[in-house]
């Protein structure tokens, strides 16, 4: 089967101002998708896209109303939506669970999970009216393994892979495929002081760019629901989850009932 075709396609991205969704922004437009930059700092969004020759929406990815108008504002203007990017993420500096403030907590839940939850609510309806569609969100390797230092990081990234995987199944059967990346260390703002001791430690560290491309492979991919791990100098390859034990004595599910992870590795 050919690979999904991105030449002429309506893709938002949020968070596409800096790092990995301003890279996933340029990559896409080079691919020939009419890119739309989502990102609540507006001056740092309209100077992206304008260097992009794209379009910017300025969205806060914790408010289901301003995902609501963001949908709706693309879809007047480009006539609909194709690719959604769900990229927009925190960290919460390396906070212990003694010392994580409510607000800390509050402030990373909403932007890495509500994000993606809301994100994923307003844009697969837009997908759907397009006949299909793709989405992707961005997770971590954190969201595979744990990260002691940052364990409410670590929680936030594992939720984004669930509801990618339990999304996957019922989307499949409207046209659209969803996954989730999961980059390892990567040079963006993110990163902070961390990256003069990593850089130090000889550490490889991924380029926002190398990410963009595992979008990309994301998009054009005919799979569906699986976490794609990309590492530094490594191609990008989906993860392996090995498979649950079922209860002891055969006993079968009741009738109609479907695994959501069912012919997922």
């Amino acid at each position: 089967m050919a690979p999904y075709p991105i030449d002429g396609k309506v893709a938002l991205v949020t968070g596409g101002a800096s790092g990995i969704g301003y890279a996933a922004c340029r990559a896409l437009a080079g691919a020939g998708a009419r890119v739309v930059v989502a990102d609540r700092d507006a001056a740092a969004g309209r100077r992206a896209a304008g260097e992009l020759g794209a379009d910017y929406v300025e969205l806060d990815v914790t408010s289901s109303d301003a995902w609501t108008r963001a949908v709706a504002m693309v879809e007047a203007s480009h006539g609909g939506i194709d690719i959604g990017f769900l990229n927009a993420g925190v960290d919460t500096g390396g906070a212990g669970i003694a010392d994580l403030t409510d607000e800390a907590y509050r402030r990373i839940m909403a932007i890495n999970v509500d994000g993606v939850v809301f994100g994923a609510r307003a844009l697969l309806p837009a997908l759907a009216r397009r006949g299909g569609g793709r989405l992707v969100a961005t997770s971590s390797l954190a969201g595979l393994l744990p990260l002691p230092r940052d364990p409410i990081y670590t929680a936030t990234k594992h939720a984004v892979i669930g509801l990618v995987r339990a999304l996957a199944p019922d989307l499949a059967a409207q046209g659209i495929t969803i996954h989730a990346v999961c980059p390892g260390l990567t040079d963006t703002p993110l990163l902070g002081g961390a990256k003069a001791v990593l850089e130090a430690a000889g550490m490889p560290l991924l380029r926002a760019d190398d990410v963009a491309a595992a979008v990309l492979g994301c998009v054009a991919s005919e799979e569906t629901g699986c976490a794609w791990v990309v590492q530094a100098g490594r191609e990008p390859v989906p993860y392996a989850f090995r498979g649950v034990p079922g209860p002891a004595g055969g006993v079968r599910p009741p009738e109609g009932f479907r695994d959501p992870a069912a012919g997922r590795g």
